[in-house]
Order: structure tokens, then C-alpha cells, then sequence
């Protein structure tokens, strides 16, 4: 499913996924989410696509989840099975994306935040410019990093490292990044896409079932153990994002202006 938010380009194999909602750095909320959700599914049965890149605005790649987005947080307050659909959604994001068959390559432009460094984390490769950052800020504004995120971060950059990016919640340049091991390659500013691309074709030109069973098989051993600790998120936010420092912590957060990265 292609909406405004979310446009689809397919070439010679390799499909492009972009989603710009125009507007707050590329947050993520709902139907932003859900969206996306829907374009990775439909990858499953699509077996002419050997390939797929995402990438967000040509600015920006994301500023994680819209914490102004009023809907969404009323409904984490409501009944606690409306609170565990919710705070699902993006599980069920990163899920979708994990299992596509294709290889996946993320371009990353400007920054990611929170939940889109999380979005990247699952793609197979991740191109990143050279002036751009990650960072995580989730702890710092009274939230878990949930999605699943934190088994998957292990696995990128081991335990102490993971812990560092969750916790400390700094800002993590290019060469940082692709030293850890939470990026494979650094271009210029605006290339990004360019050299996912020329990735992507690299994975596409190979034999396609090979290519695929490879990609599924790395990916059930490293997330061998995910599905015991995933489901934790969810009730974990429910409990730290209701406390006092968190509810302070959001509630300083929507005063201040939104200030450029």
C-alpha cells in the first residue's frame, strides 16, 4: 500500500520505499506506522522485487515517534488492552520489515531518532552520510526504547555499546557509527540514496533463493531468543511512561521549540 506518506519506485529489481510526511523532521505517527507496516507485507508476495531501499525525506531520514501526537498518547492512556494494541504498532512495524524476503538497505539522510535509528536496525545494510547522526533519546524523555529494539541493538553492537546508546542517550556521528557497527557505509551529503542503490542492485544481481534463505537463516539465529523478551516492551512502557519524571520529562519536552539537529 503506497499512500501520500509513503510512495513506491521499483527498477530492474530493486524497489525504493520513501516516507516524508513533510512536516516535524519525519516523525513517526500512526498512519505513518501503519503504513509502512502495510508496504513491507506486501513484499512478501512480491517475487519479481530482489531488493528494497528505504529512506525518509531528502533532508531527513526520521525524529523517531510524534510525541505530539495527541491521538496517539490518549489512547496509551486508555483501557489496557487499547494500551497493548497501541503500543504494538511498532513491533509490528519492525517485524514486517525484519521478515521481507529481499534485502533491505536503509539510506540515511540528516538523522534518525529513537524509533527510526530502531526502524534501521533492521534493515540488512545501512548507508549513512557523512555529516548525519543517530541518536536515542527515549530513557531521556521518561520513555523505554521498546519495539524490541534492545535485543536487536546487541546484536549490532554488543552489550556495553547497547547499553551506552540506550542509556546516555549521545548523539552518534557517521564514523562512530560505522565503527561500532551500527552502519556499513559512509557517503556525502544527499548520496545516500544513491549508494543504497547501487547496494541494493549488488544484492539484487544475485541468485535470488540463495540470497533469501541466507538473509532468513542469519536472521532466525541472531533473533533466536527475541520473541521471549519483546512482548515485555509493551507492559514496561505502560509502567515507566506513566511515572512522574516521565510525565515531567514529556511535558518539558513539548515546551521547548523544536531546534534543529
Amino acid at each position: 500500500m503506497a499512500t501520500n506518506r509513503v510512495k513506491i519506485t521499483k527498477r530492474n529489481g530493486v524497489a525504493t520505499v520513501r516516507f516524508d510526511r513533510g512536516v516535524r523532521r519525519n516523525a513517526l505517527d500512526t498512519e505513518t506506522i501503519l503504513a509502512l507496516t502495510d508496504v513491507a507485507r506486501g513484499f512478501e508476495t512480491d517475487t519479481k522485487t530482489r531488493a528494497v531501499v528505504l529512506t525518509g525525506a531528502a533532508d531527513v531520514f526520521s525524529a523517531g515517534i510524534d510525541l505530539r501526537e495527541e491521538a496517539r498518547w490518549n489512547g496509551l492512556q486508555g483501557a489496557p488492552a487499547e494500551q497493548r494494541f497501541i503500543g504494538g504498532q511498532g513491533r509490528r512495524l519492525l517485524e514486517a520489515w525484519e521478515e521481507i524476503p529481499q534485502l533491505t538497505i536503509a539510506a540515511i539522510e540528516g538523522f534518525a531518532v529513537g524509533g527510526g535509528v530502531v526502524l534501521v536496525s533492521v534493515c540488512d545494510w545501512r548507508v549513512m552520510a557523512e555529516d548525519a547522526f543517530l541518536l536515542v533519546p527515549e530513557i531521556e524523555i521518561g520513555l523505554n526504547l521498546g519495539w524490541g529494539a534492545l535485543p536487536r541493538l546487541v546484536n549490532l553492537v554488543g552489550p556495553a555499546r547497547a547499553k551506552r546508546i540506550a542509556i546516555l542517550c549521545e548523539r552518534i556521528d557517521a564514523a562512530t557509527a560505522l565503527d561500532w557497527g551500527l552502519i556499513d557505509e559512509i557517503v556525502p551529503k544527499g548520496k545516500t540514496l544513491a549508494a543504497a542503490r547501487k547496494m541494493a542492485a549488488r544484492a539484487a544481481s544475485m541468485p535470488t533463493l540463495a540470497a533469501q534463505m541466507t538473509k532468513e537463516t542469519v536472521n532466525r539465529y541472531a533473533n533466536a531468543l527475541l520473541p521471549l523478551t519483546q512482548h515485555m516492551d509493551i507492559d514496561q512502557g505502560a509502567s515507566i511512561r506513566n511515572s512522574p519524571e516521565a510525565v515531567a520529562a514529556r511535558k518539558n519536552f513539548r515546551k521547548q521549540k523544536p531546534r534543529k539537529r
